[in-house]
């Protein structure tokens, strides 16, 4: 039997627990490593985690140096480390666990009816990466792309109203096209990543046997590699849109 959302309805709208569960955990776990990260912070004798901090603002710092001058990117420093941390960490807590509890029809929790989607009884997968799931990854795609619109706006309001036309007037239309093919492509691109990868595991894990152990960690160490890569293409592809919108010394 597949492995269902636990779906409740309130207020006309859907609400996914398990996402709205796993956006919670994400961001304490997050909110932790950054205060374990600067705690006993020292000049003199740094921490092993207070070194890990400086390696990733060093990293995040690369990332906009390679798509603008880091004067001009550096007010998007803290934006670069709350998404590379939330987004990686997001993309790993599916790997090595799943929590799944079996549902019957007319099931409630917090005074609501589970949605079974018509079925009698389900597995309702209650741990997952939040980035597996498309309402997530879009919500953060559309605040990176509505902050890109509004510093463009802000700091570059003459070229970033007339890139729009460039190179002639009759290209608005393929700019606009441009414009929102990047939150879906920023947004599915993850989403399809870490579902598919969490996807897999479950495949591998149904049919689990002594011989699937070894293919089971291959692809556990593989997805590892997928969530990490993911991380570092959304941020570096924030700062590519936002020095587009800020930077109008390059042609876009």
């Amino acid at each position: 039997m597949d492995h269902i959302a636990p779906i409740v309805h309130k207020w006309g709208m859907e609400f996914d627990l398990a996402a709205i569960f796993m956006i919670i955990v994400t961001s304490i776990i997050v909110f932790v490593l950054a205060r374990v990260c600067v705690r006993g912070a020292s000049v003199d004798k740094p921490t092993k985690m207070q070194n890990f901090l400086e390696w990733v603002i060093e990293f995040v710092v690369g990332i906009i140096g390679t798509t603008m001058d880091f004067k001009k990117g550096k007010p998007y420093l803290t934006l670069g480390l709350a998404l590379i941390m939330y987004i990686f960490v997001g993309n790993m807590l599916g790997l090595p666990l799943g929590i799944v509890s079996e549902a019957h029809h007319g099931a409630t929790i917090f005074g609501m009816e589970l949605d079974l989607g018509g079925e009698e009884e389900g597995h309702i997968a209650w741990w997952k990466s939040p980035t597996a799931d498309v309402a997530v990854t879009a919500a953060l795609t559309i605040v990176v792309i509505l902050l890109t619109h509004i510093e463009g706006m802000r700091r570059n309001t003459k070229h970033y109203f007339k890139h729009y036309f460039e190179p002639y007037i009759p290209f608005l239309p393929l700019n606009l096209i441009k414009e929102v093919s990047k939150p879906l492509s920023l947004a599915l691109r993850l989403y399809g990543n870490i579902f598919a990868g969490e996807v897999m595991i479950g495949v591998i894990v149904g049919g689990l046997s002594w011989a699937g152990v070894i293919p089971l960690i291959v692809w556990q160490a593989f997805s590892v590699f997928v969530g990490t890569i993911q991380a570092f293409i959304f941020v570096m592809l924030t700062m590519v849109y936002m020095s587009q919108a800020i930077v109008h010394e390059e042609k876009h």
